[in-house]
C-alpha cells in the first residue's frame, strides 16, 4: 500500500469519476449557490449536523465540493447495514444526505454492509447485537438492495426538476471482502491502527464499563468500516462519508486510517438521529421502527405516522424529511398559524415521504385508506384493492363467500364468524351493533344488495362494534 502510488492514482482521476461503472441510476442536478451554498443550506436545514475534521471541514470542504460541482463532481457514500430485510424512517436522513449531494451533481455511493453485518456495530448500543447467520444477511443485504433502489427510482421519477444530477450507485461490502483472506489482511491493514486510539473511542468506552462488555467481532468493526472508506477513496475517488452521529467515531477511523497511508484528507458529516417523543432511536433494536418495506409497514401506516407528528416537531421534519425550499416550508407553517385544526403542514409531510418511499401509487393508496378508515368513504373503499384492505385492516379476518339467493345480514354475520349464534347475536343487530360498508344496519333479516352491501370491488366491510372489522370477498357475483 504505498502512499505515492495511491497519490499518483487519485491525481489521474482529477478529470472524473471513471470508477463509478456500477452506476444505478443518472438523475438530474439541481441548483446551488456553489457547495458553500449546500452545505450551509443543509446545515441551515438541520440535516447536516458535524463535520470532521471540524477545520479542514470549514474550508477545504467548501472549496473540494466547489470544484466538484461543475466538471468534476465529488464522490460522498453512506453505509447501511443489512441487520434486517428493510430500511427504516432512521435511515431516511442519510438517504437524503445522499439525493441532496446526487442534486448538486455529485456522485453518490449507498453501500450495504453485507460483511460488517456479520460482526454488528456497537455505536450507540448497550449490548450485543445477535449474531445472523450468512445466508440471513445475504438474503437481507438483497432485500435492502432492492429497498434501496426503488427509493432510488422514485426520486429520479418524481422528483426531478430537468437539471442533471450526480450518479447514484448501490454497492455491497461482500465484493471486496470475500476476496480478503484474515492473515493477510490483518498484516496489511492491523498495522496501521493503534490500539490506544481505538479503545479511546466513545461507543467503545461504554460498551467495556457495560456489564457484557465487548467483543472481538464489534471491537473490529471500526477498522472495517475504515477500510471501506479507503476501499471507496482508492477505486471510486471517494473524499466524504455520511453517517448518523453514532457514526462519528467510525468516521475517524476512516480519516485517520487514509490520512496515514496517502497523506490525503476526507471528510465525515453526520446527520441527527430520529428519535421518539420518548427520546428513543428510532431503529428495529428498539423495537420502534417504521419500515420503508411496504411488507412491514404500509404506505398508510408510514403515512399516518407522519400525519401524527406534533406541531413543535413538524416544521423541523419539513427541512429533515422533504426537498421543500425554506421559503415554501416558512409559508406552511405561517398558513398552519392560522389554521392549526387542517393540520396543513403534517399533511404535506406526510405525502413528500410517502411518495419519496412507495412512489405516487403508494400515496394514492395511503389517501384512499385514510378516507375509507378515518372519513367513512364507500368510494374510497370500493376502489381499494385485496392487499390495501389487508394492510389498513390487519387484525381482521379475511372470508371468501359464495353469495347465495337471500343472503341476509345475518347470514353474512354468521358465515364469517363475527357475532355468536342464538338470540345474542341476533340481538347485537338489532341493538345497532352492525354496520357494513361504514353504514349500521338493524335488520337482521334485510337481504344483501349489491351496490349496498356489496360495493363494485366485489367486497363488503363488516364491523362489530368499534374495533372488530371483518373483510369479504364474494365469490361468482
Amino acid at each position: 500500500m504505498a502512499a505515492p502510488m495511491l497519490r499518483r492514482f487519485l491525481r489521474g482521476r482529477r478529470c472524473g469519476t471513471p470508477g463509478l461503472s456500477g452506476v444505478l441510476l443518472l438523475g438530474q442536478r439541481e441548483a446551488h449557490s456553489g457547495a458553500q451554498g449546500l452545505l450551509a443550506v443543509q446545515k441551515a436545514r438541520g440535516l447536516f449536523k458535524e463535520f470532521f475534521p471540524e477545520k479542514g471541514a470549514k474550508v477545504e470542504l467548501p472549496e473540494l465540493l466547489d470544484r466538484g460541482s461543475g466538471s468534476f463532481p465529488q464522490t460522498v457514500y453512506c453505509g447501511f447495514d443489512p441487520t434486517a430485510d428493510s430500511l427504516h424512517v432512521g435511515h431516511l436522513l442519510t438517504l437524503l444526505g445522499l439525493f441532496h449531494f446526487q442534486r448538486a451533481g455529485h456522485n453518490v455511493i449507498a453501500l450495504v454492509g453485507g460483511a460488517t453485518a456479520r460482526l454488528g456495530d456497537p455505536s450507540g448500543r448497550t449490548k450485543e447485537r445477535e449474531a445472523l447467520a450468512p445466508e440471513q444477511v445475504r438474503g437481507n443485504a438483497r432485500a435492502l438492495r432492492r429497498g434501496l433502489e426503488a427509493v432510488v427510482a422514485n426520486h429520479q421519477r418524481l422528483f426531478a426538476n430537468g437539471r442533471p444530477w450526480g450518479s447514484f450507485t448501490v454497492l455491497d461490502n461482500a465484493a471486496w471482502y470475500q476476496k480478503q483472506h484474515l492473515v493477510d489482511f490483518l498484516g496489511a491493514v492491523g498495522g496501521h491502527f493503534r490500539m490506544g486510539t481505538l479503545l479511546s473511542r466513545v461507543s467503545v468506552q461504554a460498551r467495556l464499563q457495560s456489564a457484557g462488555g465487548m467483543s472481538l467481532a464489534e471491537f473490529l468493526y471500526q477498522v472495517l468500516q475504515a477500510y471501506d472508506f479507503y476501499y471507496l477513496f482508492q477505486h471510486y475517488g471517494c473524499r466524504v462519508q455520511l453517517g448518523g452521529s453514532d457514526q462519528l467515531g467510525n468516521i475517524t477511523s476512516g480519516y485517520e486510517f487514509i490520512h496515514k497511508l496517502t497523506g490525503e484528507d476526507v471528510f465525515g458529516i453526520t446527520v441527527p438521529l430520529v428519535t421518539s417523543t420518548t427520546g428513543a432511536k428510532l431503529g428495529k433494536s428498539a423495537g420502534n421502527a417504521v419500515w420503508l418495506n411496504r411488507e412491514k409497514t404500509s404506505p398508510f401506516e408510514l403515512y399516518q405516522f407522519f400525519v401524527r407528528q406534533q406541531d413543535n416537531l413538524v416544521e423541523r421534519y419539513l427541512k429533515l424529511f422533504t426537498f421543500l425550499p425554506l421559503p415554501e416550508i416558512d409559508h406552511i407553517m405561517q398558513l398552519h398559524d392560522k389554521e392549526p385544526e387542517k393540520r396543513g403542514p403534517q399533511k404535506r409531510l406526510a405525502a413528500e415521504v410517502t411518495k419519496l418511499v412507495h412512489g405516487q401509487e403508494g400515496l394514492d393508496s395511503a389517501k384512499r385508506c385514510t378516507q375509507a378508515l378515518y372519513h367513512s368513504s364507500i368510494d374510497a373503499l370500493e376502489v381499494m384493492s385485496d392487499q390495501e384492505l389487508k394492510e389498513l385492516f390487519k387484525e381482521a379476518s379475511f372470508s371468501e363467500l359464495v353469495l347465495d339467493p337471500g343472503t341476509s345480514v345475518l347470514d353474512i354475520c354468521r358465515k364469517a364468524n363475527a357475532i355468536p349464534d342464538g338470540p345474542r347475536g341476533y340481538r347485537m343487530i338489532t341493538e345497532g351493533g352492525v354496520s357494513i360498508n361504514h353504514r349500521q344496519v338493524t335488520n337482521p333479516e334485510s337481504v344483501l344488495v349489491v351496490g349496498q352491501h356489496i360495493l363494485k370491488n366485489g367486497l363488503s366491510l363488516l364491523k362489530i362494534g368499534k374495533r372488530n372489522f371483518y373483510i369479504i370477498k364474494w365469490l361468482q357475483l
